[in-house]
């Protein structure tokens, strides 16, 4: 079984007595129903998992649930197991977004405390947003993403005492050694091409083959726009043309979404494809970034709207989409290939699993910068620059963010593939793999008091 830094979160969950309904959102494949379904049963007598896609598409038992009883009556039909009670039964609805009724009853399914009740949806970002009664006292929402490169060091034998000294390294901003550096990077540019879904990690582990590592990830892309044409077949063709053109807009100077790019017709804005894009980041299969140009903490208080970068949520998907079967271009860093778009994209991915919330930097006098981040702890903006190349030092833009004094910025970094940890002013220099230790979620800090 795979490492998932998400399995102690909803395992506490459940060992606990909070009767509130675990939700946890995310893109299709990314092994949400299996984690749960693992944990579920360390901790319950009786496990009850309904796939509500199964049912929509087979007996319609749950279609026309309209209050409690209409559940229970569905549920006992569903199921021949004798169940207990809040105690000792956890009823998994797994894909919910399919009866988004069911998202309201869930309150009042928690208030009779028959059973304990836990919910998964790889749409359910979608729907949440669509729906006119989300039960928000009665639900926690959790998201969770594909493997990022700490759970495949993980899933390839580098240990947890390694990955700890890697920690301590970083806060010091001291380098690896050599031997260990080299390791890290030759399991990192296999990460950029295995990615982090965990059926293409399963099969990288099983056969090392990258031709049938890509088969599962172009199913999984043929899935992804599968679900838009079934979600909203109005939309569904804007949706794949913008999904597909992530990759390209990536290749572009200023990497951003270009509206008129997506139909071909001058005069195209953000606010005509708002409901696309919406899906695309709502449904967890693509990451936004959005432009400051002008920066200060948070940075959610002076994000422009229109000003978008898409990323792919998954680094594996996008050298699929770039390379397809030759390893050649991210295995051997003497192809000639400019692999900055692939470096972004495993960091916007790592920052993103580690619960940052994505900016960058878009000025016209003082340039770009890849991204921003707050950090909760100094109340300042942290820049982060990615560089592919061995001309890691040259950034302009980073150079004069970090000396406008009114940012009040405390450091920032640049993130290349070279071993070496430097501090040139505010700017730290460190390898890609550290990108793991940029951590924002809660989960990775004690309480606090107050």
């Amino acid at each position: 079984m795979l490492f998932r830094k998400i399995e102690p979160i909803i395992s506490n969950y459940f060992r606990s007595y909070n009767d509130k309904v675990l939700v946890v959102t995310g893109a299709r494949q990314i092994g949400k129903s299996y984690i749960i379904s693992y944990c579920a049963r360390q901790y319950f007598k009786n496990v009850v998992e309904i796939n509500l896609i199964e049912d929509a598409e087979g007996p319609r038992l749950f279609e026309n649930i309209h209050s409690t009883d209409d559940f229970y009556m569905a549920l006992a039909a569903y199921t021949s197991e004798q169940l207990g009670d809040f105690s000792d039964t956890l009823i998994f609805l797994d894909e919910i977004q399919e009866y988004p009724a069911l998202l309201t009853l869930i309150k009042f399914l928690r208030q009779e405390g028959r059973y304990r009740y836990v919910a998964s949806g790889s749409l359910l970002g979608v729907t949440l947003k669509k729906s006119a009664s989300i039960p928000l006292g009665s639900i926690d929402i959790l998201k969770m993403y594909p493997l990022d490169f700490e759970e495949f060091l993980i899933a390839n034998d580098f240990g947890a005492d390694a990955i700890d000294a890697m920690r301590e390294n970083f806060k010091q901003l001291k380098s690896m050694p050599d031997g260990v550096h080299n390791r890290l990077m030759d399991l990192y540019k296999r990460y950029l091409l295995v990615g982090g879904l965990p059926e293409a990690v399963n099969k990288f582990l099983e056969t090392r083959d990258l031709i049938q590592v890509r088969a599962i990830q172009q199913t999984i892309s043929e899935l992804y726009k599968l679900d838009a044409a079934k979600y909203d077949r109005e939309h569904s063709l804007k949706i794949g043309r913008i999904y597909s053109l992530i990759p390209s807009n990536m290749e572009n100077k200023k990497k951003r979404v270009v509206y008129r790019d997506i139909e071909n017709i001058k005069g195209k804005r953000s606010s005509d494809y708002e409901e696309e894009i919406e899906y695309l980041i709502s449904s967890g299969i693509a990451l936004q970034v959005r432009a400051i140009s002008n920066p200060k903490f948070p940075l959610i208080e002076t994000e422009q709207k229109n000003l978008l970068k898409l990323y792919f949520n998954d680094p594996g998907m996008l050298t699929s989409a770039l390379y397809r079967s030759n390893p050649v271009p991210v295995l051997n860093t003497e192809s000639g290939i400019n692999l900055g778009s692939v470096y972004e994209c495993a960091v916007a991915c790592q920052l993103a699993a580690n619960d940052n919330h994505l900016f960058y930097y878009d000025n016209r006098s003082r340039g770009e910068v890849d991204f921003l981040v707050d950090d909760y702890s100094s109340l300042s903006v942290v820049p982060i620059e990615v560089k592919s190349g061995k001309d890691y030092k040259r950034h302009v833009a980073i150079s004069r963010f970090v000396s406008t004094s009114e940012y009040g910025i405390k450091h920032g970094y640049v993130i290349s593939n070279n071993r070496e940890v430097e501090t040139d002013g505010k700017l730290n220099y460190i390898p890609i793999y550290y990108t793991i230790f940029i951590d924002n979620r809660l989960q990775a800090n004690g309480p606090v008091l107050i």
